[in-house]
Formats: C-alpha cells, sequence, structure tokens
C-alpha cells in the first residue's frame, strides 16, 4: 500500500477532485479505481470525483495493489537506485525481466516479488534476457502511468565493422510471420511499424566499433533488427547473424536512464558502467 497526502495550492482551489488529481499525474483509470475503492479521502470523508477541493487542505489517496510473482531473493541483481515510487535494477545477462515458459522462478519479476511483497511488478523499460544494464521497475500504479514514456535510455552496443560517422536508422519493423519471436525490417505496408535508431561511434578498435544508440521508437529487438539490417549485426546476436567467437550473448548494455521523480520532480539521471565481456570486445 501506498499512501500520499497531496497539499491544495492556491491556483488549484476550486477544482473537483478529479481535475486535482489528474494534475498530480493520476490517470483516468487511476482516480476511476480510487473512486470505487473509497481511496480518495479528505478528513474522514471519503471524495467523490466531482467533489470541489479548496486551497490549504490536504488531500489523502491510498494506493492498493497485490503481488504477483513467486518470491526468489536468490535473483542476482543490484539496485542502482530507489525511493517509495520506483527501484531500478542494474540486470546481469541470463536473468529475464519477466516470467515465461522456462522460466517461472529466475526473473527481475520474482526478485522484486521477494523485495516488495503484494506489490504486482511494472517493468517501465523492458530488457531482453541477455542485455544488461539499467531497468527501471515502478512500485504502484502511480509511478507506472507517471513513467510511462517519460524515461529516457541510452544503449551501449558493439559491432564487428568500422562505422566513423554517427547515423540515424528509419526502417519499419514487423514480426516474422512464421516466429514468435523473431523481427525482420518490412516495409509500412506490409506490416511494418515505424521505427527509428540514432547512433554514433565511441570506440573504434580490433575491427569493432562501440557504438552509443539512442531509440526514437521502442519495438521488440529493434536495435539488433536494425544493425543487422544495415550489414553490422551486434557481436554475440546469434539471432541476427553476429560474430559469437569472442561473447556468448548479444553485445547489448542500457547504460543510461533519466527520468522525473513521480512527487519530487527531480531529474534523476543514472549509469551503469560497461560490462566486462562487452570491454574485453575492444581491448
Amino acid at each position: 500500500m501506498r499512501e500520499l497526502l497531496l497539499a491544495v495550492g492556491a491556483d488549484e482551489d476550486g477544482l473537483p477532485a478529479a481535475a486535482f488529481l489528474k494534475r498530480h499525474g493520476f490517470s483516468r483509470r487511476i482516480i476511476s479505481s480510487l473512486k470505487f475503492s473509497g481511496g480518495i479521502t479528505r478528513g474522514d470523508e471519503i471524495l467523490r470525483g466531482v467533489d470541489i477541493v479548496h486551497s490549504g487542505e490536504n488531500v489523502r489517496v491510498v494506493l492498493e495493489d497485490s503481488g504477483g510473482a513467486e518470491p526468489n531473493s536468490s535473483v542476482k541483481a543490484g539496485i542502482a537506485f530507489e525511493d517509495e515510487d520506483v527501484v531500478v535494477f542494474e540486470k546481469p545477462p541470463e536473468v529475464p525481466v519477466h516470467q515465461s515458459f522456462g522460466h517461472r522462478n529466475d526473473t527481475l519479476a520474482n526478485l522484486f516479488a521477494a523485495l516488495y511483497p503484494e506489490r504486482p511488478f511494472r517493468a517501465i523499460n523492458r530488457l531482453d534476457k541477455n542485455t544488461t544494464g539499467l531497468c527501471v521497475c515502478a512500485k504502484n500504479r502511480l509511478a507506472a502511468s507517471m513513467l510511462s514514456g517519460n524515461v529516457s535510455k541510452v544503449y551501449y552496443a558493439v559491432i564487428d565493422g568500422d562505422i566513423s560517422e554517427p547515423g540515424e536508422i528509419d526502417a519499419p519493423i514487423a514480426r516474422v510471420s512464421d516466429s514468435i519471436i523473431l523481427r525482420e525490417v518490412r516495409g509500412i505496408s506490409e506490416g511494418g511499424q515505424p521505427a527509428v535508431t540514432r547512433y554514433e561511434p565511441i570506440i573504434r578498435k580490433n575491427g569493432r566499433t562501440l557504438l552509443k544508440i539512442r531509440l526514437l521508437t521502442g519495438r521488440t529487438h529493434q536495435i539488433r533488427v536494425h544493425f543487422s539490417y544495415i550489414g553490422y549485426p551486434l557481436c554475440g546476436d546469434s539471432m541476427y547473424g553476429g560474430n559469437c567467437s569472442d561473447i556468448s550473448r548479444q553485445a547489448l548494455h542500457c547504460g543510461g536512464v533519466e527520468f522525473i521523480g513521480c512527487l519530487s520532480g527531480e531529474k534523476i539521471r543514472l549509469e551503469s558502467p560497461l560490462p566486462e565481456d562487452m570491454k574485453a570486445l575492444l581491448k
């Protein structure tokens, strides 16, 4: 349970409770559920969405959640940042974010359940099982609503080949028709969804290039598909044609995230160092 006490400011005097909460980042869906649960109060009075709030009053909001995955505290993942609303994990390789067939008890969701009992797991940025780095997870519905689409991410990837200039890949992506997992570049008229990836070279060594990457869209396997499409698959990415001789996973790392604290309004910027197996590719 997360309890919030929100002070009504002078510029909010006379607003309906629903409009007041919307100003503080609550979605229509959350407000609706709070009305049914009696989770919005003023003193001893339960507030309806149409009730007027006044300057100087405090509105109390109680967010209730129920848990999901089976707890497992033995899952190995560090914590880069934490407050009452958000936890940011340092995800290692071989650890899936979500449960799936064959991965019921070894995911970040299981670790989250052990650390925060009775809270459902809400990953804001999803990483493939063998992609390492920062994974932002909300601790409640409000944080999930406020952070969704509002986390800026920086990725780092190592490719075989020499890329000397910054660039942009603008190529729609779609699921391969006979596969659940594989994606491919395919035109919009053939079912592809817009996908744009921007990159710049950071280190060029040993016939390889370390790239800094930002996504303008968020398609499944977007970075992996795009670089394979232009002839530079990620090192270790067997699924999309990468050279696996020196690394056993795709050389992809979420090395930076930035977001605004849900209630503090402060900018939170986190960085994660390049993992040793990716560094080794450039030595």
